[in-house]
């Protein structure tokens, strides 16, 4: 072969380098990219939503008669004791008619009691006849003047009347019970006097429910009491979630107006749902998740708003990446590992999901660089470059 002139020579160099530069020049520029490392750490998996604090053992007292509701003196956070007076209500008055049909029914019900006390007197002398009766006829039947059968019928006679007596002093106990209520309804000494209703436990004021003198029916609550020292916190978590909660989970109660978070636990999880309507108004089924404060909080109230976090799970050390790495492919979840200065899609296994970080179970090594946020234009293969190391 003829070797290259010296000027052949220059030319073929030059157009190498005019080749490598049009490459260089004209090549894609890497992709920039957001980039996080594959790291060992702890992990916990929880749930947030919003709650409320709640006396344990609140007593709504209610009006026992109608009547006036009497203008209270208590206000909220007063301390009560028990069989402390907490409200008044006082019975209307009877007009005219009222009062001839109380006295009317009084009447009828003394005229009913001495009825009852007549017939008594008379089965007790009934019942004392027949007893001498089936004594005797026993001593004649052992001495052969009657009959067995004579023996037993008077014994059976005296055992009938003994009943009715038992029947006719209960009449009796009963007609004085009605004489003397139909006699109250007309007791002057009873009218005008308010009926007292009293505090069931020791405790606080919570809310005063009729502040006003105004009329009321019977069973119209009037006051709540309880003790705001003991509350438990009510948070309503969607049903799907629900089901991932356990009595014992740990708690944080946060955004309750400290930066200093309280612990607690979950009591229970009540067994029925109920529809509430979010704020996009879509109907969603929630469930309650009580929880109990590990220390006593002062400064909470009953019905107080907070922020709750319930952890579900957690890890003390596993293989972690932040969860928007994670994209779903054709296989199930990817992400894309940076290799060489381009991205590589990588299928993976998961385990547990926090809210900024996943576990991964397989697919990946401590310390491998990935990709986070991923680009819609990103492709298999691209070269990138990154902005976060």
């Amino acid at each position: 072969m003829k070797p290259l002139s010296k000027t052949q020579r220059i030319v073929a160099v030059s157009s190498v380098v005019v080749i490598v530069l049009l490459y260089l020049v004209l090549r894609p520029a890497p992709l920039p990219v957001d980039a996080g490392v594959a790291s060992y750490g702890p992990l916990e998996v929880s749930l947030e939503d919003e709650g409320v604090t709640r006396v344990i053992d609140r007593f709504t007292i209610s009006a026992p008669v109608n009547g006036k509701a009497r203008r209270s003196g208590l206000v909220e956070g007063d301390s009560v004791r028990a069989g402390m007076t907490v409200a008044a209500i006082l019975p209307p008055d009877q007009n005219a008619r009222e009062y001839r049909e109380s006295a009317a029914l009084a009447g009828s019900a003394t005229a009913s009691a001495s009825e009852a006390l007549a017939r008594q007197h008379e089965v007790s002398v009934r019942l004392a006849q027949a007893r001498l009766k089936a004594g005797r006829y026993e001593r004649l039947y052992r001495e052969g003047a009657v009959s067995k059968e004579s023996s037993e019928l008077a014994a059976e006679e005296a055992s009938v009347l003994e009943k009715e007596a038992r029947a006719a002093s209960a009449a009796v106990e009963a007609a004085r019970m009605q004489a003397s209520a139909a006699a109250a309804r007309i007791d002057a000494g009873v009218a005008g006097k308010a009926v007292e209703v009293r505090s069931p436990v020791d405790g606080k004021v919570l809310r005063i429910l009729e502040k006003n003198e105004r009329f009321v029916s019977a069973g119209t609550p009037l006051i709540e009491i309880g003790n705001p020292g003991l509350l438990e916190v009510v948070i309503d978590v969607l049903s799907s979630d629900a089901v991932r909660v356990r009595p014992g989970n740990r708690v944080w109660i946060e955004d309750w107006g400290n930066p200093e978070a309280l612990a607690g636990v979950v009591k229970r999880v009540e067994p029925a749902a109920f529809t509430k309507v979010s704020a996009l108004g879509i109907e969603e089924k929630r469930v309650n998740i009580i929880a109990m404060l590990d220390k006593p909080e002062p400064r909470l109230g009953d019905n107080f708003r907070i922020q709750a976090r319930i952890v579900t799970s957690q890890a003390g050390r596993v293989l972690r990446v932040p969860v928007s790495a994670l994209f779903r492919g054709d296989n199930g979840w990817e992400l894309f590992v940076i290799e060489g200065g381009r991205a590589k899609a990588r299928k993976v296994s998961t385990g547990m999901r926090g809210a900024d970080m996943t576990e991964v179970l397989g697919g990946l090594h401590e310390g491998e660089r990935v990709v986070i946020h991923p680009p819609n234009e990103l492709e298999p293969g691209m070269r990138v470059e990154t902005s976060k190391k």
